[in-house]
């Protein structure tokens, strides 16, 4: 029987506290992360963004309580960490095992853009069709939670925002809980509905906004002007 990818469930971070040797990044910190829509941490560099998703992952220890973090999660990184062996469709079939659909994994590529590349190695791709394998990837396995590390910082303009519009429409169909980490407004105002501004392991500004994914780059908007504003406070 398939597992759901829903628990009904808002993540709730709940006093957690991490350190790295006698340095602190995280003391009595919590979070509610609501179920089913995107929210964006910003922050300064080294203030904690990917440690908090790591910790959702369950990847780095921690003090306190992470709960109703679902079972199964998805991450998609700043690189797109493909086995270079394997081909793209053989890249996205990996995540699902024997379960493992050439049929569904084929519309998942074209839904990404990537018609006609399904036997294509890692090393024959662009960075941007690399990343859409990750994407495709990530959706294609069932999971409840997708993390996000700086997807499309290493993009330039145009390529990040056709990878935002093809995550949304993707995101669109099943409506997944999503954590991404960015230092880029931009990328804030156009895919998220709520922004968290970490700083010295706590939340300096929340920030959310109800409006439909993917929003159009550039565009002039009280929501990208609060996080503007907020991000510039906190330097």
């Amino acid at each position: 029987m398939e597992m759901s990818c829903f628990s009904g469930k808002n993540i709730l971070v709940e006093n957690v506290g991490k350190r790295y040797g006698a340095t602190p990044v995280y003391e009595n910190f919590s979070l509610e992360i609501e179920e089913g829509r995107i929210t964006c941490l910003l922050g300064a560099s080294g203030c904690g963004k990917t440690t908090l998703l790591n910790m959702l992952a369950g990847l780095t220890p921690y003090e306190g309580k992470i709960e109703n973090v679902p079972e199964r999660i998805s991450y998609i990184f700043q690189e797109e960490r493909l086995l270079p062996n394997l081909t793209v469709k053989q890249n996205v079939a990996l995540v699902l095992g024997k379960n493992a659909d050439g049929k569904k994994i084929s519309e998942m590529l074209e839904k990404v853009e990537l018609s006609g590349k399904e036997n294509a190695y890692p090393s024959e791709l662009s960075g941007g069709q690399a990343q859409r394998v990750s994407i495709a990837r990530a959706f294609a396995y069932p999971s409840g939670l997708i993390l996000m590390d700086e997807p499309f910082s290493s993009l330039d303009t145009a390529l990040k925002i056709r990878l935002i519009g093809v995550f949304c429409r993707l995101w669109q169909e099943e409506r997944r809980t999503a954590v991404f980490v960015t230092h880029d407004a931009e990328e804030a105002y156009m895919l998220a509905h709520r922004a968290v501004l970490l700083k010295d392991g706590k939340i300096a500004a929340d920030i959310g906004e109800n409006s439909p994914v993917p929003r159009p780059y550039g565009e002039n908007s009280p929501f990208k002007q609060k996080i503007l504003a907020e991000m510039l406070k906190s330097e």
